[in-house]
């Protein structure tokens, strides 16, 4: 195996066997990247997925930056009322948002760890575009009647 060169491991894998050495299986299955590489040839999320059309490829951009953008309209959303006298289902809404903003983030985090450029910018651009559509203040005006108003019913990410 150190004789061999890139081009002859290519498509080969190491495995493990049960007296401790070291096995090699010829395998046609998608490598996977441990750097940053850019193109369309990428597995994201699902085996195969988006395989190698341009097209797919571009719809599977969307998807990521969606989720992304759909993270932080989460994170920034107010669907309980101040001062609700229901207390029960105040606490199961905002549970089912966090269990909901925490699946597309780890969504997102798996994305990204294809290590393909256009998936992470997809990903930083869904979560700044939410972010300013849904965090900052730019287009909401600060509620001038209660000070330090609640902006979210969920706290921050802590990543």
């Amino acid at each position: 195996m150190e004789g061999m060169n890139d081009d002859h491991m290519h498509g080969m894998m190491m495995h493990n066997t049960s007296d401790g050495g070291m096995n090699m299986t010829n395998h046609h299955k998608m490598m996977m990247h441990m750097t940053f590489f850019w193109g369309s040839d990428a597995e994201i999320l699902f085996s195969g997925w988006p395989g190698t059309r341009t097209g797919m490829y571009v719809l599977a951009l969307i998807v990521v930056f969606l989720l992304a953008f759909m993270v932080e309209g989460i994170s920034h959303s107010r669907l309980v009322k101040p001062g609700s006298t229901h207390h029960v289902t105040a606490g199961l809404v905002q549970t089912l948002l966090h269990a909901l903003r925490v699946g597309l983030a780890y969504l997102v985090m798996l994305a990204i760890m294809s290590f393909n450029g256009g998936v992470f910018l997809a990903a930083v651009a869904g979560h700044s575009l939410g972010f300013l559509l849904f965090g900052s203040h730019v287009f909401n005006k600060p509620s001038a009647t209660v000070p330090n108003a609640k902006t979210s019913d969920l706290p921050p990410m802590s990543c």
